[in-house]
């Protein structure tokens, strides 16, 4: 369920760290009808995972899978929660002398998606 409010409840600081964390490692993409941003990592980044989910409301933190002899969890955002809350969070943030590749995706994101 999402908040009744338009922005996440970060600091500073948290903003930057998922920002980061996105830009490093996330993918901006989609299924072909809707955006997502999707972050894939190691089962030694739970904490982070659980973190992000609740810094995001409304996204959501799939596994622990084991695949090929690697352990990952997935986290994504869509619909609602990207389109209200982390979107705005994205725009203000990304930027292209800081995340280079990333940030191109997140425009072809936003062109591709209209969001």
């Amino acid at each position: 369920m999402l908040p009744d409010r338009e922005t996440l409840d970060l600091s500073d600081f948290e903003e930057g760290v998922l920002v980061g964390v996105l830009a490093g490692e996330g993918h901006f993409g989609g299924d072909g009808r809707q955006p997502h941003v999707t972050l894939r990592m190691h089962t030694d980044n739970e904490a982070l995972f659980r973190w992000i989910e609740k810094a995001v409301p409304g996204s959501k933190l799939y596994g622990p899978y084991t695949h090929g002899g690697r352990s990952y969890f997935q986290w994504m955002c869509r619909g609602r929660p990207l389109a209200e809350l982390l979107m705005p969070l994205l725009e203000r943030r990304m930027r292209p002398e800081t995340s280079g590749r990333a940030y191109e995706r997140f425009l072809e994101m936003r062109q591709r998606y209209k969001v």
